[in-house]
């Protein structure tokens, strides 16, 4: 792990030169691979955003090198403690690292568009055949094999980034239990956390003659055949509405579910509670961010318009919420106190996200083959390193199509 007397790139030179203040570490990709490993993960990767984090650390920072430890704790960071989904701001973060804005667009895109297109040709298909009622026995299967992937990650995320230290730890410990019991994300959580570790580890250094917290102040406090084509009226209050849930919803994509609920079905009444239902079951059996629900929600209100609308809509907040502190992150990130402040979020977000492992597992494993299937899983990807987790989901449906309709009758 990263502390605040080590860096990963300790050459000797100064990480605050003019030089390399906007470059962590020596490229060693390029935007066009970055881009297509963005592409595929949106493609195959499952599990929400939990999984989704984690594979990028296993994938970005562990096998390939492309991304410091230090440049991943920072996204994670600025992902946690601004707006929007969580997995999508971690890839556009890491999309600005080395390649600014052009790569922070092209990585989030790549990384949104797989999802979109399949939820709006599952939307498509929900309009043209009257539903999905196979979904219920499809997600009874995925389900329980995500709780098993998801824990792998939350455990290989928690073992690389808490390490030994006690009040890491402590964090870690009380932010998960907090996300256990009112199941969300508290954003003042991830900042007190932040603003304690910084104090532990830098105040004796604040009351040094000459000494002043400028490097902790620099820190920012941060459309298809059969469907009904929306109007410009309906399209302008999508685009409202799901401008707002971006912007003000923080954490998970899961966490955005409630918000929807309300706009969707109480406020505007778009969806019935059935339609809802199954617009979060097609996220949750599609790779790719959670959040992505709200392209499924847009094309039963309008067709691919409506769903184009709300993807934008949602997203382009964290985008922006992204981009825009970022150089601050990337200028000043190294600096001790911002060190020992990033440390301190982290430990708070990874133990939200393994709380947020627990509260999924109470709601998909439901009986003893949901138990069965996500031992299982976990199992086997803990066994055999290599084995792909679309080959498992692949597994899980199957048998959730076979299982499903014997145990619920």
């Amino acid at each position: 792990m990263v502390t605040s007397a080590q860096t990963p790139n300790s050459t000797g030179a100064n990480p605050l030169s003019e030089d390399n203040a906007e470059i962590s570490t020596a490229r060693n990709y390029t935007l066009a691979q970055l881009s297509l490993y963005a592409l595929k993960l949106g493609t195959v990767g499952f599990g929400g955003p939990v999984a989704l984090v984690g594979y990028m650390h296993r994938d970005l920072v562990e096998s390939r090198k492309w991304i410091s430890e230090a440049d991943y704790k920072e996204g994670l960071t600025l992902a946690q403690l601004m707006p929007g989904p969580l997995a999508a701001q971690l890839a556009i973060y890491l999309g600005y690292v080395d390649y600014g804005i052009p790569g922070a667009t092209l990585v989030g895109v790549a990384f949104v568009v797989p999802s979109f297109l399949m939820v709006c040709a599952l939307g498509w298909a929900y309009v043209a055949y009257g539903g999905l009622p196979w979904m219920q026995a499809v997600f009874y299967g995925i389900g329980a094999a995500v709780i098993g992937i998801i824990t792998l990650s939350a455990y290989k995320l928690t073992v690389k980034s808490i390490g030994k230290d006690k009040l890491l730890w402590i964090i870690y410990l009380i932010s998960m239990i907090v996300t256990v019991i009112i199941e969300s994300e508290i954003v003042w959580l991830f900042l007190g956390a932040g603003v304690l570790v910084w104090l532990v580890r830098t105040r004796p250094k604040i009351f040094r003659r000459g000494a002043t917290v400028a490097s902790f102040t620099a820190l920012p406090l941060a459309a298809l055949p059969g469907i009904p084509a929306a109007s410009s009226k309906t399209l302008w209050q999508i685009f409202l509405f799901f401008t707002k849930a971006g912007a003000f919803v923080f954490g998970s994509g899961l966490a955005i579910v409630p918000f929807l609920y309300g706009g969707v079905v109480k406020e505007y009444g778009w969806l019935n509670e059935r339609q809802f239902l199954d617009a979060v079951a097609v996220a949750m059996i599609t790779p790719g961010p959670v959040v992505i629900t709200v392209g499924f929600i847009g094309f039963l209100i309008g067709g691919f318009k409506g769903a184009t609308v709300a993807a934008f809509a949602t997203f382009l907040p964290c985008y922006l919420f992204t981009i825009l502190p970022a150089p601050y992150f990337k200028k000043y990130g190294k600096r001790p106190g911002i060190v020992a402040f990033v440390d301190g979020v982290t430990a708070a977000a990874i133990g939200a996200i393994s709380g947020a492992v627990i509260v999924l597992g109470r709601r998909s494993i439901v009986d003893i083959p949901t138990a069965m299937l996500a031992l299982t899983s976990l199992g086997l990807l803990w066994r055999f390193k290599k084995l792909p987790e679309p080959l498992v989901i692949l597994a899980a449906a199957l048998i959730g199509l076979v299982l499903y309709p014997l145990v619920r009758h």
